[in-house]
C-alpha cells in the first residue's frame, strides 16, 4: 500500500521536524534562563548596587547652590533661582544646603578641640534655656513619730545665647568657573578652619560678650593650686584628679596646650616613673595619670596666676549649641581686579559651662 507508506513517512518526518524544533526552542530558553541568572547574580554582588540602592544625583537645591557659588544668582535659570530663594535670609545671603552645612560641622571638630570633648546640640532660636539645680534636697534619719524637717531642691535656669561669627574666603575666578574643581569642598574646608579657630578660643576663654562663655572665664569652676608660684607640680595633678567626684573622674580628660604638655611629660612620681604614659596601640590615646589628653592651642602657657590646665568631664560640664542656619553671600566685585571672587559667610553658635562641679582648673600659684 504505497499511499499508506507515503502518509506514514510524511507523519514520521513531521514528528521528527517538530521534535527537533522543540529541542531548539528548549535549548534557547535554557540559555536565556542561565543568562538571566548570571545577570541577577552580578547585580546582587556587594558594591554593584544590585537594586538595593540607587546612586542619586544632586537635588535641585544642591545644584542651584553649586551654580550660585560658581556663577552667581544672576546667571541661574528661573527654576534654580526659585529653589535658591527658598533658602534666602532676611539679613542677606542664602542658606547653605544641609550637605554643605554637615561638611563644615564635621570639619570644625578638627580645628576646635573643645568641640571634640563637649556635648554639642542644636538650637532653633537665638537663645536656649536650660534648667539648673542650685541647691540639692537634704534628707534626715527620723524616728517613728519624730517631726520631719522641710527641705526642697532649688532650681534656676541657665540661658545660652547664640553669638554670630563671620568670615570670608577668596577663591580664584578660574577655579570657581572650572566645573571639574570641587569648589564647594574647598570653601567648606576653609570656613571650617577659620570658624574652628575663633570658636575654639571662645570656648576656652571667651567672656560672653558677643561670643560664647569660655571654661576658664567661669568663676564657678573650682580651682586647684599648682603648689608653686611659677610652675606645675606632680602633686597638683594628683590633687586635681582626685578633687573631681568619682562619677566625673572616670570620664575625665586633661586639656592643655603643647607647651604645657612638653613640661608635663617631664614630670615623675616619687619612684622616678613618668606620669605620662604613651599609648601602646595606634588607636589608644596617650594618658596622664590614666586619663586622656586634649591638645588645645588656645589654652594659656604656664605662668604665674594662669590656668594652663583644665581637667574634667567636658561632655557633662560644657555645652555647645549650634544655630543651624548658615548663610553665604557671593561678592564678585571687591576682589575682581585681583581675579578673585569673595564669599562672605556667617554662622551662630553658643556655649557655656553647665555643670561646674564636673570640671577643675589648675592655677599656677602656691595656694588659692
Amino acid at each position: 500500500m504505497p499511499v499508506v507508506d507515503e502518509v506514514k513517512s510524511a507523519i514520521e518526518s513531521m514528528v521528527t521536524t517538530t521534535n527537533k524544533r522543540f529541542d531548539e526552542i528548549e535549548a534557547k530558553l535554557e540559555a536565556e534562563h542561565k543568562r538571566g541568572d548570571e545577570i541577577e547574580t552580578a547585580m546582587n554582588r556587594t558594591g554593584t548596587g544590585g537594586g538595593a540602592e540607587v546612586k542619586k544625583g544632586p537635588t535641585l537645591e544642591e545644584k542651584a547652590f553649586s551654580n550660585f557659588i560658581r556663577r552667581g544668582v544672576e546667571s541661574l535659570p528661573e527654576v534654580e533661582r526659585k529653589s535658591l530663594t527658598v533658602g534666602s535670609n532676611q539679613d542677606g545671603g542664602y542658606l547653605v544646603t544641609s550637605q554643605f552645612q554637615r561638611e563644615i560641622i564635621k570639619n570644625l571638630v578638627q580645628f576646635s578641640p573643645v568641640r571634640q570633648a563637649a556635648r554639642v546640640g542644636r538650637m532653633s532660636s537665638s537663645q536656649i534655656i536650660l534648667p539648673k539645680r542650685t541647691a540639692a534636697p537634704t534628707a534626715h534619719w527620723v524616728g517613728e513619730e519624730q517631726a520631719r524637717s522641710a527641705t526642697q531642691a532649688a532650681y534656676g535656669q541657665l540661658t545660652i545665647s547664640a553669638h554670630e561669627a563671620a568670615c570670608y574666603v577668596d577663591a580664584s575666578i578660574k577655579l570657581v568657573e572650572d566645573s571639574e574643581f570641587p569648589i564647594e569642598q574647598e570653601i567648606a574646608a576653609d570656613l571650617a578652619e577659620e570658624f574652628g579657630r575663633i570658636e575654639g578660643a571662645a570656648f576656652v576663654s571667651g567672656d560672653g560678650v558677643n561670643k560664647p562663655f569660655g571654661i576658664l572665664s567661669s568663676a564657678a569652676v573650682p580651682q586647684v593650686a599648682s603648689g608653686h608660684a611659677s610652675t606645675i607640680t606632680a602633686d597638683a595633678l594628683i590633687d586635681a584628679l582626685y578633687a573631681l567626684p568619682a562619677f566625673y573622674r572616670s570620664r575625665s580628660a586633661w586639656m592643655l596646650n603643647s607647651t604645657t604638655l612638653a613640661a608635663i611629660r617631664k614630670l615623675k612620681d616619687g619612684q622616678g616613673q613618668y606620669l605620662w604614659a604613651p599609648g601602646l596601640q595606634p588607636d589608644q590615646p596617650s594618658t596622664l595619670l590614666g586619663r586622656p589628653v586634649i591638645d588645645a592651642p588656645d589654652m594659656p602657657d604656664i605662668a604665674g596666676g594662669a590656668f594652663p590646665i583644665v581637667l574634667g568631664d567636658f561632655a557633662s560640664g560644657y555645652r555647645i549649641f549650634d544655630r543651624v542656619d548658615m548663610t553665604i553671600l557671593r561678592d564678585p566685585y571687591t576682589q575682581a581686579t585681583n581675579g578673585l571672587v569673595r564669599f562672605h559667610c556667617r554662622r551662630r553658635v553658643g556655649g557655656d559651662v553647665v555643670k561646674a562641679e564636673a570640671l577643675r582648673k589648675i592655677k599656677v600659684a602656691a595656694s588659692v
